[in-house]
């Protein structure tokens, strides 16, 4: 099969050498078993991506498409006899119209690098997931990815304005454009974004910029319970505040990130509320939170506009992922709920902790109630394994009880499949699997992954 494939690619393209094959096995999450594959493809643009579907469609090739394995849900762990088809050689910036505030970029693009490309024009790209010095364009499209900045400029799809798909049979689709309104015909774009390689492979996309705000503040508050928190956050909601990011940190975390590195935080806080505000009144809407904090019970609360201050305050958030999967073994959840529920849902994340015995870390998104309680496991034996799933399973349960979703920005990948039943009706499900019927019909795109 491969030596056909040989014919049609450069030599570089077509890797089967054992030793490096392993090393793109896998994603981030470590609860899904990975494949063997056939060969890793590793193409250089998108006439050889072309090339790849078409052979897999004639030859009925699984294909599992790769960005940089950050993703945490299994959607890019291999599969028994595929191609994983890694987009880390497309790497060119297209096009840069400051102008018009459009970035064109092939889809193996580091995240944190288009918006070092644009920054020096006054402009830079929102989404900001906590991966974003690694991850690649294409995988936070695959995913719809967010960050800390969703609460207000949104997740991925929020700041995508066309596409180019590769798809299933080696035909290549052009979505969208490069104007902010365009309403010709079905919208595409946001169809691909979020489809976790089961529809096409993206290989490029045009991404809306925005201006860099003129002014930044920093707030941040801790608090000696979970409900004066709580309390505490719906008061910033109800107030009309507009942070550009809002996080929190639970007394796990906070202990995390000290003990990975000294910072002062108080070990005994049992939740920090943290943030930034933009704009030409950041400092006033950042001293407004202050106030709305310690008139809930906050035992410090500060702001500054220096940005080195701000920067220095909000790195324990930036750092709680890293610090908490040092420690152990992390399994990292992802559910949101209506985040004026989101007292509701720490509280029932601390609860079952203390059932299963799991020592559980929340860090996450206040601003649009997304969370990531992770999962310390004491190792990756089968035991620790069907713990750490019985927890996850319970903390969906939760989020759904809550009127929540079973992921905010990771996807559903592997790892969740089990779950979406449970969120989605059966009408939905149908109208899915019909489209994914009518774009793969040889179902050979990243097979039991998404809906």
């Amino acid at each position: 099969m491969l030596t056909e494939l040989r014919k049609q690619l450069p030599a570089e393209a077509v890797v089967t050498d054992s030793d490096v094959v392993e090393g793109y096995r896998r994603d981030s999450a470590d609860l899904v078993a990975a494949g063997t594959p056939l060969a890793l493809l590793r193409p250089s643009n998108t006439t050889e991506v072309q090339t790849i579907m078409a052979w897999a469609s004639a030859t009925g090739t699984i294909v599992v498409p790769r960005g940089a394995g950050t993703g945490l849900s299994g959607g890019a762990t291999a599969i028994d006899g595929c191609v994983i088809v890694s987009m880390e050689r497309m790497t060119i910036i297209r096009n840069f119209d400051p102008t018009n505030g459009t970035v064109t970029v092939e889809a193996g693009v580091i995240n944190a690098d288009v918006g070092r490309a644009v920054a020096d024009r006054g402009l830079f790209y929102p989404p900001d997931p906590g991966s974003f010095e690694v991850s690649t364009i294409g995988g936070n499209l695959a995913t719809n990815a967010g960050g800390m900045r969703c609460v207000k400029y949104g997740v991925t799809r929020n700041s995508v304005l066309g596409l180019e798909v590769v798809l299933a049979d080696g035909r290549l689709l052009r979505t969208g454009g490069k104007t902010i309104k365009n309403v010709a015909g079905l919208d595409l774009t946001q169809l691909f974004v979020g489809s976790e390689g089961v529809l096409g492979i993206i290989t490029a996309a045009t991404l809306r910029l925005r201006p860099t705000p003129v002014a930044t503040a920093t707030f941040v508050a801790s608090f000696a319970d979970l409900e004066a928190g709580g309390e505490a956050l719906n008061a910033i909601f109800a107030s009309g505040a507009t942070p550009s990011m809002l996080e929190i940190m639970d007394n796990a975390t906070i202990n995390a990130v000290e003990n990975h590195q000294r910072m002062d935080l108080d070990r005994n806080a049992a939740l920090l509320i943290l943030g930034q505000t933009d704009g030409s009144d950041a400092e006033r809407q950042a001293d407004e939170i202050v106030d709305v904090c310690e008139k809930h019970g906050a035992e410090l609360a500060m702001a500054t506009s220096d940005p080195q201050e701000g920067e220095m305050l909000m790195r324990p958030r930036r750092l709680a992922g890293w610090a908490t999967m040092e420690q152990s073994p992390t399994v990292i959840e992802d559910v949101g709920v209506p985040r004026t529920r989101l007292p509701e849902l720490l509280g029932k994340i601390a609860k079952i902790s203390a059932d299963t015995g799991l020592s559980i870390a929340t860090v996450g998104h206040a601003g649009d109630g997304n969370v990531h309680p992770m999962l310390q496991l004491p190792d990756l034996s089968d035991a620790s394994r069907a713990r750490a799933m019985e927890a996850a399973d319970q903390i969906c349960a939760a989020a759904l009880e809550l009127d929540g979703t079973i992921t905010g920005e990771h996807g559903i990948g592997e790892l969740k499949r089990h779950w979406l039943p449970n969120q989605l009706d059966e009408v939905s499900l149908d109208v899915q699997a019909s489209v994914k019927r009518s774009l793969d019909p040889s179902g050979i795109l990243n097979p039991g992954r998404g809906f």
